[in-house]
């Protein structure tokens, strides 16, 4: 309570001490609460545009919210606060599926795996965050400029998340649009990079035409852009950039639904591989595809009477199997696909590695977390090359990637356009009943839709699934069961935009963008 003094006649007021240090701590105001919550909020509604959910409005409208923030923001440093919490949201929501692989499955403590998800969402966001401050540094304030940096800095943003520490691109957002939105269009053009500008670039101008601030020309500006752009994506997705080649064929995906607690355990190895030959040998395709190290052992130490039963039967279908296995060779270990049938013997070698999952980068500084905390199989393996050649089987010229190598799509047109059709390995049961299989299943989307190619997906636990030039899923195997899924695929022929340029045009358009950009901020505080 305040305590009254009577000092020459005149009472006074004064607080207790503990009164003082209560009002003296700083509390949140209600507009820091909405500030911190609102962003968050936006950043983990921006999930549900990707897989499972496929809802590709609500990436728009998240950064919509987003761009409100940032207009109201006075300086550079608030900007970049309001994007990190954004992107807390984003990737605290979107890959929260690292800790059930770091703890159900790579064995790490609660605490720890729960500490390190929180670390790398923490590392993704600042890149929203240096999109806010670089976006506010270089518009001087000015809306029509800021609506200009956004887009290109998103974009770039996702890109060097493509290859920096070895690359983690997850939820990029031009995969978002894929494969329903008009946007969907442009991705044969600039591929998944340019589609993240455009899709930023349409939040931008929506965002225009809502504005007060904004003089009507600039609206109707605006306005006739938003038209023109989704219009425009509309129209491409019609366009056929590729061309069957020779008669479709019959394709077997084999989804065994090994448990990744007892995959690699030695006692029941022998029951994975007699289950895996006994799925082949019921499957009449011509081509049947085995998931990522489907079979548990090294391909040196595979019985020799299984690798000819698995060949006799091939050649009886009058066609090829491929095999996913783990190679040995000169003390170095692959995560490898190897064929099997008509046609001689290929092998293709994992060249992207996972970091932490199947090699230990800095093993000197970060050796002892796998010595301490995990339990992970194959954490040390050695990569293939970089340019390898397409699988001749089946009568086709196949382009085999295996698991996160999807999700560049700058490695998988190296082997294009000699390629004829994508063929994707897998094994996502690390990650749970999470939905990482699904988000993963939509970075092949957008690899067949780059190319042009149809793509066949062979996972253990889902998503196995057929997937069609334009990124639509033809035939999708239910996740955690044993099945095969049973299907037709097509060659094809012929070269998108994208297979013949890369990324380059986006790059170069996008620096070009910042340079102006640039050019103007110093002539305006000039």
């Amino acid at each position: 309570m305040n305590k009254l003094c009577r000092i020459n006649n005149v009472n006074f007021c004064y607080k207790t001490p503990y009164q003082a240090t209560i009002q003296a701590m700083p509390i949140f105001t209600k507009n820091q609460l909405i500030n911190t919550l609102l962003p968050l909020a936006l950043g983990a509604f921006s999930v549900l545009g990707f897989a499972p959910f496929f809802f590709y409005p609500a990436s728009i409208l998240s950064l919509i919210g987003l761009l409100y923030f940032w207009r109201s923001c006075k300086t550079a440093k608030q900007a970049g606060i309001i994007g990190f919490i954004y992107g807390l949201g984003l990737f605290g929501a979107g890959i929260y599926w690292i800790y059930i692989s770091l703890h159900t499955f790579g064995g790490m403590p609660g605490i720890m795996a729960g500490f390190s998800t929180l670390v790398l969402a923490a590392f993704l966001a600042l890149f929203p965050a240096a999109v806010g401050a670089l976006s506010k540094r270089i518009s001087t304030n000015q809306n029509h400029a800021l609506l200009i940096a956004v887009p290109v800095f998103w974009a770039l943003a996702d890109w060097i998340r493509s290859w920096i520490f070895t690359g983690f691109p997850w939820l990029t957002v031009g995969y978002s649009q894929l494969p329903h939105s008009p946007l969907a269009g442009y991705v044969p053009i600039i591929g998944i990079y340019g589609v993240s500008l455009i899709t930023v670039l349409i939040a931008c101008l929506t965002s225009t035409c809502f504005s007060k601030n904004i003089t009507t020309a600039w609206r109707r500006s605006a306005f006739a852009a938003l038209l023109l752009i989704t219009t425009g994506g509309g129209l491409l997705k019609q366009i056929e950039w590729t061309s069957p080649s020779g008669e479709p064929l019959t394709v077997s995906l084999l989804q065994g639904n090994i448990d990744q607690t007892i995959k690699w355990d030695p006692e029941i190895a022998e029951h994975t591989l007699d289950q895996y030959l006994g799925m082949v040998e019921q499957s009449t395709a011509k081509l049947i595809i085995l998931p990522e190290t489907a079979m548990p052992v090294l391909s040196s130490n595979m019985p020799p009477n299984m690798i000819n039963r698995i060949k006799q039967h091939a050649v009886k279908n009058n066609g090829d199997i491929l095999v996913g296995m783990v190679e040995r060779e000169n003390d170095e270990y692959f995560n490898s696909v190897l064929s099997f049938g008509n046609a001689e013997t290929a092998v293709y070698r994992k060249s992207h590695l996972v970091p932490f999952g199947e090699f230990i980068p800095l093993k000197v500084a970060f050796g002892w977390i796998y010595r301490d905390w995990l339990n992970m199989p194959l954490s040390d393996l050695s990569r293939g090359n970089a340019h390898q050649q397409p699988m001749p089987v089946a009568g086709e010229k196949v382009a085999v990637n295996i698991c996160y190598e999807d999700v560049f799509g700058e490695e998988i047109i190296r082997q294009l356009p000699v390629a004829t059709l994508l063929v994707n390995v897998s094994n996502d049961a690390w990650y749970g009943t999470s939905y990482a299989a699904d988000q993963h299943m939509q970075f092949s989307q957008a690899r067949a839709l780059e190319t042009g190619r149809m793509m066949l997906r062979a996972t253990n636990t889902g998503a196995t699934a057929i997937i069609d030039t334009k990124g639509y899923i033809v035939a999708h195997a239910p996740h955690f069961v044993q099945t095969t899924l049973d299907g037709m695929a097509q060659g094809y022929t012929g070269t998108t935009p994208y297979v013949r340029w890369g990324n380059w045009p986006f790059m170069i358009i996008s620096f070009i963008i910042i340079a102006l950009l640039w050019r103007r901020n110093t002539i305006v505080r000039k």
